[in-house]
This record gives C-alpha cells, structure tokens and sequence, in this order.
C-alpha cells in the first residue's frame, strides 16, 4: 500500500508539473491570407499563399513558450501555403526540421477552418496578447485593402499589444487607414497615392526590400507585379529601414514589430516573445 500510495504521489506531481508547464500564457491572434492567387500586371496570376517558414517558425515558438494560436483570414478559410515555401533552402538546408515545421503547421487548431476577420471583431478582442501577420504574397491580395483588418490592427494599436508582421506581412498594416481599397487600387495604376489618417505613418518599419522582390519577379518569366511593396510602405508615411537582401533584419518601434524577409523568421520570434514578456509585466496585463 505504501509503495502505491508513492508511486500515484509521483505520477500525480507529474502530471501536475506537466499541466503547469503546458498552462497557456494567453492568446495570440494570426492573421492569414484567404487567397491563394495574386493578380499581376498582365491579367495572369501566380500561386501563392503563405511562406511556410514564415508562419511555421514563429508559431512553433510562440506554442514552445506556452502561448496557444488563433487563427484567422478575412473568409473565415483554410490558408494555403506558397508552394515555393517548402524548400529546406529557408530551414538552413534541414530538410527534416522543414517537415517538423509543416507537422506543427498543419496541426494547429483551426488550419483547416479559420475564424473569420468578422468573427473576430464581434468576440472579445482584448482575450488576445498579440497579433501576428505571417508573410509569403498572399497577403497583397486581401489583407492591405480590407476595412476589417483595419479595424483589428486598431485595437492592437490603441492598446499598445505586440503586433508582429514579416516579409510581405507588413503590408497588411496598410489597411489601417480611412480607405485602404482606394490607396491600393491607386499604387495598381502606379500612382504615388497619400495615405489618410495612416496608424502607423511615422513608425519605423521593414518589410520584403527592392532588391529581394526585383530577385523575385525575375522569376516570374517577364511578369510584373501590380506594385512593389517597399515603395507604397514609404509612400505612406512609414519610416523604412532594410538590411542587405536576403539577411535577417527586424525593426521595432513601439508595439509594432517587423520582419524584412524569409530570414527574419527566427529574430522576428524572438522579439515578439520578448515584447510579450514585457506587456505580462504591465500592471493589470499579468499572464
């Protein structure tokens, strides 16, 4: 009796160690894309979707530190995954811990069945600790133009929560002006359109350079895309800030933080779980 009576102690201070250890620190929302087929200059379009690094790497960071994901596309749909994205090339060649990162990927909570942007906005916005924007895009397509986003980076904004976007990611925060449609129909015609009451003109930032999208649309065989993403983040006020192509680099200011390209998955992570950390501390923001 006794030896059982130790060894169910032990099994229970087990279990509950591990419960404490998986206990969540809160909520993080990640926005995706919900289309999957980009619009370029000649009427054609081109498959894409999300990067998988892009969003594999941090998500898996992000669950590592106790944090449980929530996710969300403007339709409410299953994201797609750039093709061009599964490629140990953006893993450091480690073809092993790219399929480790597409299992983490593919079973989340959710990845087949998002919540909508609209679902979202009508819960309760303030249960979420931070937003994070994965990269790859798709992003173009409906995420730079959408009200709705909009909306939800408002909230971010005006609570000073961590707002986490890389790569082409960034380029969702254009939404969050008075007519996001109009701004980006306007760069499509190549106009230099002003951005009215921008959230985020000012705020230093990076995003996917010139330099890394001209490598890019080099390999779209004579194709164009309908603008360059660098170019209308300055155009609309924002303080850009670039490594050399293809090396990491991620900016913060304030509660925004920016990731330049595939590379920046890892730093980008870890200044998210940093920031994270230091909104826990806040009176009234405890984990």
């Amino acid at each position: 009796m006794i030896q059982m009576s130790r060894l169910a102690f032990a099994v229970a201070a087990t279990l509950l160690a591990a419960g404490a250890q998986a206990a969540p620190k809160g909520e993080v929302l990640v926005l995706l894309s919900s289309e999957h087929q980009l619009p370029l200059q000649d009427g054609k379009r081109y498959a894409t979707g999300y990067y998988l690094n892009e969003f594999g790497v941090p998500a898996d960071q992000l669950l590592k530190a106790g944090y449980k994901l929530v996710l969300v596309t403007p339709k409410g749909n299953a994201p797609s995954v750039d093709p061009r994205s599964i490629d140990p090339s953006y893993f450091a060649g480690d073809a092993a811990e790219m399929n480790r990162i597409e299992k983490v990927v593919q079973s989340l909570p959710g990845i087949d069945h998002t919540l909508s942007v609209k679902e979202v906005l009508a819960g309760d916005l303030g249960r979420y600790a931070g937003l994070f924007i994965p990269g790859g895009h798709a992003p173009l397509i409906d995420l730079a133009n959408n009200p709705d986003v909009g909306a939800l980076l408002r909230h971010f904004h005006q609570a000073g929560k961590a707002t986490a976007a890389i790569c082409h990611g960034p380029i969702a925060l254009l939404s969050a002006q008075q007519d996001p449609a109009g701004y980006q129909a306007a760069l499509a015609h190549g106009d230099k359109p002003a951005a009215t009451d921008w959230l985020y003109k000012g705020y230093r930032m990076t995003i996917f350079s010139d330099p890394e999208e001209q490598v890019f649309e080099s390999s779209l065989k004579g194709q164009r895309l309908l603008f360059y993403p660098a170019g209308a983040m300055a155009i609309a006020g924002g303080d850009m800030a670039y490594a050399k192509a293809w090396q990491p680099n991620v900016v913060v200011d304030r509660e925004l933080i920016t990731g330049q390209n595939p590379f920046s998955d890892k730093m980008l992570a870890k200044a998210l779980l940093e920031k994270l950390a230091e909104q826990a501390q806040r009176p009234g923001q405890g984990i």
